[in-house]
């Protein structure tokens, strides 16, 4: 098995004015998550928020620690946040097997030994998973779509209906920073979190999957008075600093992983920034 691990230091709002369009994605987009038998991991330095991929095809995949953790283990001082893309596939953890179907979700505390994700059929499941240092342990539990929290937001007329999954939230199951959910568009809608906000107490991530192919979208990031864009494709991740907003709009509808760490686990807790006043 092979991992391969990157560090993302934090980045000045002043400091990204400047960037060109390939600056912004070395810093804030995380491409080429999913490799075939590989761990990508990527270690940012905003709350200390891990992104990473795991993508098993001929073997089994272990979350093993490397040394920017300075650990024995991966999740010695952390709590880890699971949520399959893919198809059908098990995370083993401290040895007992859990399934999980496309888009379920399973939270793994802090003090787990052994993690590892493995697929149930020829076609590989696609582990998309966050971690954020943590304080507490808390037990690890498996989130099914039923189970989550559901919100539905938006109109067609605005090209925004769209319905949110809160799955590894507070009012779901008890974390220690670490909140994580999906939120997938209708059919005809494109936009997401819009209108949209900042939240100086937490970072946050995004993840775009089911973008059709041939599709693409456009994700804005930046001060509100300073916006920036970078172009995503399927299957890949952007970074989001406490400064940025984070907004996105698409060629098709498609979904997307939203995972924070940070101070606060409040999700009403964010600044909304009007559309008209975007800059």
């Amino acid at each position: 098995m092979a991992i391969i691990t990157e560090t993302r230091f934090a980045i000045h709002a002043e400091h990204s004015k400047g960037f060109d369009t390939n600056q912004l994605r070395e810093h804030f987009l995380v491409e080429n998550l999913f490799q075939d038998d590989t761990l990508r991991v990527v270690y940012s330095h905003y709350d200390r928020l891990i992104v990473g991929g795991a993508k098993p095809t001929s073997k089994e995949i272990n979350l093993e620690t490397f040394s920017s953790l300075k650990s024995d283990y991966f999740l010695e001082r952390r709590e880890l946040g699971i949520i399959n893309v893919g198809a059908t596939g098990v995370v083993n953890v401290n040895g007992e097997a859990i399934v999980l179907q496309n888009k379920e979700a399973l939270y793994v505390g802090k003090g787990v030994k052994t993690v590892s994700f493995r697929s149930q059929t020829k076609t590989p499941a696609l582990f998309y998973f966050n971690s954020a240092p943590a304080h507490a342990t808390y037990p690890t539990k498996k989130v099914t779509l039923e189970q989550a929290e559901t919100v539905t937001l938006g109109t067609v007329e605005n090209a925004n209906k769209r319905t949110i999954k809160k799955l590894l939230v507070n009012s779901v199951l008890e974390t220690c920073q670490l909140q994580m959910g999906l939120t997938q568009l209708d059919i005809g809608s494109i936009w997401n979190t819009m209108p949209p906000h900042t939240h100086d107490r937490r970072m946050e991530a995004y993840f775009y999957f089911n973008i059709p192919e041939g599709n693409v979208v456009c994700h804005f990031m930046g001060e509100p008075t300073e916006s920036r864009h970078i172009w995503i494709k399927n299957n890949q991740a952007v970074i989001s600093p406490p400064w940025s907003i984070h907004s996105g709009a698409g060629t098709s509808n498609y979904s997307f992983i939203w995972g924070m760490a940070g101070e606060n686990m409040d999700y009403t807790d964010m600044d909304q920034v009007l559309p008209i006043d975007l800059k």
